[in-house]
């Protein structure tokens, strides 16, 4: 289990890692969408298809993001953490993966070894992670403080519609809403006794 401090570290990226698994994004068009019921159907039809798939190498299978927050105004891209025994096992998952239509797009060693995967039809992110990852624990928690403090979803709202204009990749709207992100965070952390 990690520990608390490992659990309320900030990931920065290692500017040595190039993590572009097929060449770093071409600029895209950010949208946001309102909050769709049949974001929860999706997910549960693709994770069935995962464990099918996978089989006993998925250890864990669930619905992160925003698309799995109730009310909340998201990106039409369902997003999903897949915790197997290990990431760096490539081939006893990727394959399987891309058989459904999955795309490594990314591998981050620096990054709890994190792999993400991309599937285009339906629209969904697949970020791959070991056992007793932080990074799977904090997207848990920050699932769940949105669901029940509709401040901070509201907050956190207006941030991701305040980041869209700009430009640029997806990376470039992830970094223009993170301060925000990093505020909640510190107020989820300091509730749950970790800080």
């Amino acid at each position: 289990m990690p520990t608390f401090e490992e659990i309320t570290r900030h990931h920065e990226m290692d500017p040595d890692e190039n993590p572009w698994v097929q060449g770093p994004p071409a600029p895209s068009t950010v949208s946001l969408v309102p909050y769709d019921p049949d974001w929860p159907l999706r997910y549960r039809k693709l994770a069935e298809e995962i464990r099918h798939a996978l089989g006993e190498v998925v250890l864990e299978v669930d619905h992160v993001g925003s698309t799995s927050v109730e009310g909340l105004a998201a990106k039409d891209v369902i997003d999903i953490d897949l915790v197997v025994p290990d990431p760096r096992d490539e081939a006893a998952y990727v394959p399987a993966l891309e058989r459904l239509g999955y795309v490594l797009v990314i591998r981050e060693p620096s990054f709890h070894e994190h792999r993400a995967l991309r599937l285009d039809e339906p629209r969904a992110n697949l970020h791959v992670f070991g056992p007793d990852c932080p990074e799977v624990i904090r997207h848990r928690m920050f699932r769940e403080w949105l669901k029940t403090h509709p401040d901070d979803r509201a907050r956190y709202e207006s941030a991701k519609h305040s980041a869209i204009p700009g430009g640029g990749t997806v990376m470039d709207y992830n970094r223009r809403k993170e301060q925000v992100i990093r505020d909640i965070y510190e107020r989820m952390f300091h509730a749950a006794g970790m800080l």
